[in-house]
């Protein structure tokens, strides 16, 4: 009795993509995070300040989105696409970052300082607050599921 290993060129993924259920919640993460950032962004630069942080965490949380809906596309084509993907899409989505900047730059109500540190910092934040949430376990793929709540026992 032979058997051979899955052709990763003829291989997909069934059911729900858990890169679309993280993507979500790292978007609802930024959203809780907005009000404070631009909050800040007001604080520090004013309108252009503000506009400038809400501009920013838009193209970070449709990056995040795009990311996860292209890799949950391409696993249930085949996982060597979804590897492509991986790989050549983050070159795209850091593209169109790029084409997002440039295409406001000369605007009057963009600061570019506050802008490009949105992007890098609100990037890494939510992918490390992010980290706290999400599952490294192929029984629970995507995010951790909740702890089960215990009563505590007050007769003790």
């Amino acid at each position: 009795m032979t058997t051979t290993a899955p052709n990763p060129l003829t291989s997909r993924l069934e059911g729900p993509s858990p890169a679309i259920e993280v993507a979500r919640d790292l978007v609802r993460r930024g959203v809780y995070l907005a009000p404070v950032a631009i909050g800040l962004g007001a604080a520090l630069g004013g309108t252009a300040g503000a506009a400038s942080v809400a501009y920013g965490l838009a193209i970070v949380c449709v990056n995040f989105l795009l990311a996860a809906v292209s890799l949950g596309w391409a696993a249930r084509v085949s996982l060597a696409l979804m590897a492509a993907v991986a790989l050549f899409g983050f070159l795209v989505r850091l593209g169109l970052i790029t084409v997002a900047v440039l295409a406001v730059r000369d605007a009057g109500w963009v600061s570019l300082v506050p802008l490009g540190v949105t992007i890098i910092v609100s990037h890494l934040g939510l992918l490390f607050w992010e980290m706290r949430f999400v599952s490294a376990s192929l029984a629970f793929p995507g995010l951790r599921p909740p702890r089960p709540h215990r009563p505590v026992d007050v007769t003790q």
